[in-house]
């Protein structure tokens, strides 16, 4: 049976495309994918993100445990801080990426990605030996929407006293947005400034068409096309291509949010190695120079050496690039080393560029 969130009949009024991912019926697009990216960049975009998972941690030992199944370093966590990174198997794998957000020592929010809310949750509550912590499954209670786009501060603001200007950077607060309380931070998938509100189903259905009602010159609701087109653009990952099992985050190109010099966690000994003795693949971005698209899943030869898979590939909407995020052997990963992609059969020039295909517009 497949799930719907709480915004599910307002994505059909406004005669989305319905799919299905991760098992809800999600919108793909309201108008066209390229139509509703350009929102993001030039104005502000809308997206129903309610199915992400939300797993809460609390007890005397929450911050010893969330460090111990987590990649980057909780213990330089500020209160009401948000931190980026990965949970892992022994082997290195990626059980996940995730945002911490913490709100004291003794609480802390997972938010993991819709797809793996089960696994996550059975791999957390797997390695919950001897720490004195309570565990909670929250995605059921949670709705969550994202706004995003250089609009986004000057809309949200009109709706709260709450001066938006102290949500820093990967922060959050708990702020009342016409009368409703919201968990609200400022962490984007997108590449552009904005924030994500979390609260109850029926405030998230009010606060959606408050959003809306601010009129299609300024705002415009998103799907989850443009949400993979927006984040590619700025070389973040999506789980299931540039992360997974076998794919551990020194590989996927991700070592900002491994901090390998501070405590222990899970799969940290792989990830030791993996950097002193240098991993034998790497995400890298790609270009082509000749016609085409190129697409996730298509192979990638060094004369007729097959050397990497393309993980993410579009032509970038705010470029006219067509450009790609590839898994690459090494010593192929180097800057401007010439490949070729096999695309339906035929080979086409690509050369290896930087992964970063659009500059971020973060608010730091």
């Amino acid at each position: 049976m497949m799930k719907r969130t709480s915004l599910y009949s307002q994505h059909v009024k406004l005669g989305a495309k319905i799919v299905d991912f991760a098992g809800f019926e999600m919108p793909i697009s309201y108008t066209s994918i390229t139509e509703e990216h350009s929102y993001v960049r030039e104005k502000a975009g809308i997206f129903d993100v309610s199915h992400m998972g939300e797993i809460c941690i609390k007890g005397n030992d929450a911050e010893k445990f969330v460090e111990y199944i987590f990649t980057n370093d909780v213990f330089i966590m500020n209160d009401h801080q948000v931190l980026y990174g990965m949970m892992l198997y022994p082997n290195g794998g990626t059980v996940d990426d995730l945002l911490v957000y913490k709100f004291h020592k003794e609480h802390y929010l997972l938010v993991v990605n819709a797809s793996n809310i089960d696994k996550d949750y059975a791999w957390v509550e797997s390695q919950n030996k001897g720490f004195d912590i309570v565990m909670s499954n929250e995605s059921d209670n949670f709705g969550e929407v994202a706004l995003q786009g250089p609009l986004a501060e000057t809309l949200l603001q009109k709706h709260t006293e709450f001066d938006l200007s102290k949500i820093s950077f990967f922060t959050f607060a708990l702020i009342k947005v016409n009368d409703m309380e919201f968990l609200v931070s400022r962490t984007g998938y997108t590449g552009e400034d904005g924030f994500e509100i979390y609260g109850k189903h029926s405030d998230i259905i009010d606060v959606w068409s408050i959003l809306l009602a601010e009129g299609s010159d300024v705002i415009s609701p998103i799907g989850l096309g443009a949400r993979d087109t927006l984040r590619f653009e700025v070389a973040l990952p999506l789980y299931g291509n540039e992360l997974s099992k076998d794919i551990s985050p020194l590989e996927a190109s991700l070592g900002f949010a491994v901090k390998l010099d501070a405590g222990d966690f899970i799969g940290k000994d792989v990830l030791v190695k993996q950097k002193a003795e240098k991993t034998t693949r790497r995400i890298v971005g790609l270009e082509l120079l000749d016609k085409g698209i190129i697409r996730h899943g298509y192979k990638v030869y060094h004369q007729d050496v097959l050397v990497g898979e393309v993980t993410t590939g579009y032509k970038s909407p705010s470029t006219g690039k067509t450009v790609a995020l590839a898994m690459i052997d090494r010593p192929y990963d180097k800057l401007k080393t010439e490949l070729f992609v096999e695309v339906r059969g035929k080979m086409k020039n690509v050369v290896v560029r930087n992964r970063k295909f659009y500059e971020k517009s973060y608010k730091k």
